[in-house]
């Protein structure tokens, strides 16, 4: 397991960041329960750039302005937009706060050759990290994750954005219906032959009320069983701490320098203003930290923000108990842990030191010379369990 990052996890004390959600797809994936929509009509971009805009300029009415460290274009397929469509969000952004000079601008794209050929309008609109959907390197796992690139494709959008990008990621999803611990060390090396400082694994969860959910439901669909699903994690672990790409977060490897600023943004459980629809946030106005979520609905939300300015449908008033519960759950995800200390400025009362204790005899999280509590390697598989009882 990596050394923590505990002098980055003080240095971005003030790190504030901005999320934009585009949230239209060219197709569903059936394993998808993100809020993403399919339209056969053309969007009317010019629109929704204004009522970014208009959202943006609300949200910092609120909050004054701040120094943004970084902006991550999510969805939904950010690269389903204009590169034009990206700058003018961007330039809202620059209008209502300010930008740090080193400021991370991150879009999430798919790797098809029609999206990858946008690489350099985005570039040059402002955007100076990408991160590629791949999912897989193999063309049927792709066609069964309803994913509309190949292999081949995907090689060629990673090596573009090598080209034109000095930062970049790319996703791959495992344990995948029929996959074994062999196929997927050899996908794996594969992937990090071609990765750069960054790459984002995650194990196939069977999520509600998506495609997949109801094969699984019908026993249409087999997903490897805990066993070898642990050894598929431990695998993932291995190949990439070897690599040099050690986990800093559950599901994300990377170099020192190469980490996610915006997701450290949330796991560190700092400001960030959600923008679009179904984007959340969590921002602090008047002492206060509110948990702020827009309208799911893009033609609604549309509506909303035209007719009165935001459009926003839940602002609640987080209580200290939740606040500390939400850092919790975000932070130690991460390799580096917490700092109980500040748990308990946020959440009011210290963590229970004899569960603590009783974690680390069970091996599950370790106290570090520098005071911080992180879940242990052996813990991580656990992390939804360790989490529960730290915060029960």
């Amino acid at each position: 397991m990596s050394a923590p990052d505990a002098a980055g996890a003080d240095a971005d004390a003030d790190a504030f960041g901005v999320y934009v959600h585009w949230p239209f797809c060219a197709s569903k994936c059936p394993y998808c329960d993100f809020n993403s929509h399919v339209r056969h009509a053309a969007i009317d971009e010019a629109r929704f750039v204004r009522a970014f805009a208009t959202e943006i300029a609300a949200l910092a009415a609120r909050t004054g302005a701040r120094t943004v460290s970084s902006i991550f274009f999510g969805g939904g397929t950010p690269s389903l937009m204009a590169p034009a469509t990206v700058g003018a969000i961007l330039e809202a952004i620059a209008h209502n706060h300010a930008l740090a000079p080193d400021v991370e601008v991150t879009l999430e794209a798919n790797p098809t050759s029609v999206e990858a050929a946008r690489f350099r309008g985005y570039r040059a609109a402002g955007v100076n990290r990408v991160s590629l959907g791949v999912q897989a390197l193999d063309d049927a796992a792709l066609a069964a994750l309803g994913r509309t690139h190949n292999a081949r494709e995907a090689l060629a959008a990673v090596a573009l954005a090598r080209q034109i990008f000095a930062r970049y990621s790319f996703d791959l999803i495992y344990a995948r219906p029929g996959q074994g611990v062999a196929a997927w060390r050899a996908e794996l090396a594969q992937a990090i032959a071609q990765a750069a400082g960054h790459l984002s694994l995650y194990q196939l969860t069977i999520e509600q009320d998506t495609p997949y959910a109801a094969l699984h439901a019908a026993g249409r669909l087999a997903v490897p069983g805990e066993d070898l699903a642990r050894a598929l994690y431990d695998v993932t672990q291995e190949v990439c701490g070897a690599a040099g790409l050690p986990a800093y977060e559950i599901s994300n490897h990377a170099r020192a320098d190469g980490r996610c600023r915006h997701n450290l943004v949330y796991w560190r459980y700092h400001e960030y203003a959600g923008v679009g629809p179904g984007a959340h946030g969590r921002l602090v106005i008047d002492g206060r930290r509110h948990a702020i979520a827009m309208q799911r609905a893009p033609e609604r939300w549309l509506e909303l923000v035209e007719t009165r300015g935001h459009g926003g449908v839940d602002d609640d008033v987080l209580t200290r108990e939740q606040q500390g519960d939400e850092m919790l759950l975000m932070g130690l995800r991460l390799t580096e842990g917490i700092d109980p200390r500040r748990y308990a400025r946020i959440s009011g009362r210290a963590l229970d030191a004899g569960k603590i204790a009783h974690l680390i005899g069970d091996g599950f999280v370790e106290m570090l010379p520098d005071g911080r509590l992180r879940v242990s390697a052996a813990g991580f598989p656990l992390l939804d369990a360790v989490v529960a009882d730290l915060a029960a």
